[in-house]
């Protein structure tokens, strides 16, 4: 019998094979076209794939170690507003990738800059890299941030979201899945774009119990996971499906 690390290995080197012969398209998100199984469950851990996003906090990241301890994705913290990138992405990019573990960037969204100007910022940083997997744009309230404080209207926030997750659509090939904290959805984004898939936050809740009327793809359960590869504490997220509908979905969505 394979190792499990040898297994995941080459599972993994079987989807960026598929990704490749995919050709560049835009995300399918409707989960009757993919064919999911919409699997619900009581609490996340009961879902069997796992991942982790990760910035400059977690410094140097052992990915071979992390991939072969379960991991099964990342995404890693790449740029915000429009002038800043993490310290660590590119370091992070390139050692992911080199484990042959799907990875993708995110992007930690800016209040007081444009959403077209945050989208030629993330261009700029992030590659258009076979095997990668959708960008994300990370919508949070930021009541300590130096320079923003302001928390725009709904119209205002929902215009200049889309306009940054058209370009990065238009430039990837793949919709940006939105990660959304419970009050940004609460106060802002209940029933807004009904075509992104959603990775939510809910450490103490089911999300269900806390998302108004949002389906959500992946769900980020804690801030104070562990896994090998990583020192100290990593946040955690599982992919809300079975096995078999994460090869599925990875299939569509991966960027060759």
């Amino acid at each position: 019998m394979r190792s499990f690390a040898t297994s995941r290995r080459s599972f993994l080197a079987g989807l960026t094979a598929t990704a490749a012969l995919a050709g560049c398209r835009s995300t399918p998100l409707s989960v009757d076209g993919l064919g999911l199984s919409n699997l619900a469950v009581e609490a996340a851990h009961h879902y069997p794939m796992h991942g982790i996003d990760v910035a400059k906090y977690q410094g140097d990241v052992d990915w071979d170690a992390a991939r072969d301890g379960g991991v099964a994705f990342a995404w890693l913290k790449s740029t915000e507003g429009g002038d800043r990138l993490d310290e660590r992405f590119k370091a992070n990019w390139r050692g992911a990738g080199a484990a042959r573990l799907p990875r993708g960037a995110y992007h930690f969204w800016y209040h007081c800059r444009p959403g077209d100007e945050q989208a030629a910022w993330f261009i700029q940083n992030v590659p258009k890299q076979t095997g990668s997997l959708p960008p994300v744009i990370d919508i949070e309230w930021t009541p300590f941030s130096p320079t923003c404080t302001i928390r725009p209207p709904r119209d205002v926030l929902v215009r200049e979201v889309g306009a940054m997750s058209r370009i990065l659509e238009q430039h990837y090939g793949q919709r940006p899945i939105l990660y959304v904290p419970i009050d940004v959805h609460r106060d802002r984004l209940v029933g807004a774009f009904p075509d992104h898939e959603f990775w939510v936050r809910a450490v103490k809740d089911h999300p269900d119990d806390v998302y108004e009327g949002r389906k959500f793809r992946f769900w980020q359960y804690t801030a104070t996971g562990t896994v090998p590869g990583v020192q100290g504490e990593v946040d955690r997220n599982a992919f809300a499906g079975t096995r078999r509908d994460w090869i599925t979905w990875l299939r569509a969505h991966l960027v060759a």
